[in-house]
């Protein structure tokens, strides 16, 4: 597994995660198609300002994006995220690469505490948290794409793990 920058070329990967109903089924559901592209060039235009980090997980010794990990600062606070295609679940893709990003972060000590905001019913991303050192910190309802969710809120020191 190997990550790297979002790219132009990652259009049909956004497609399949965004606007499928069970890869957003924790987030309020699929968007709409149309709204995809404009999605990513938003992101190209963020990393390109290094205001935030957004890494396509490319599965084993091919070019097949099978997910990806963020992590950006919103309303003061550094966050992160993950998303793997269904067919990539199951292989610990998620969990390394969000490992390999806290790494990064710790690295660069740049960002701080990270926050990571899984719905409560969201099993294997509340596991990647316990798994990658995040501290629980409680329930919370958070809201993303205008809804309400009930998430576990998980905080990772960058600056302990050093």
């Amino acid at each position: 597994m190997l990550l790297r920058d979002v790219e132009p070329a990652d259009l049909d990967a956004y497609v399949r995660m965004r606007c499928d109903p069970v890869m957003m089924s924790e987030l309020g559901g699929p968007q709409p198609r149309e709204r995809i592209a404009d999605q990513l060039r938003r992101d190209l235009e963020t990393v390109r300002a290094d205001s935030a980090w957004i890494k396509m997980i490319v599965a084993g010794n091919s070019a097949q994006v099978a997910g990806t990990v963020t992590l950006y600062s919103q309303e003061g606070i550094s966050e992160i995220g993950w998303m793997v295609l269904p067919e990539f679940q199951g292989r610990g893709l998620a969990g390394e690469a969000v490992r390999q990003v806290l790494d990064l972060a710790r690295a660069c000590g740049r960002w701080g505490l990270i926050h990571a905001f899984p719905a409560t019913t969201n099993a294997a991303s509340n596991a990647i948290c316990r798994s990658a050192g995040f501290s629980f910190v409680g329930e919370e309802e958070t809201v993303f794409a205008g809804r309400i969710f009930q998430t576990s809120h998980w905080v990772f020191d960058s600056s302990a793990h050093a």
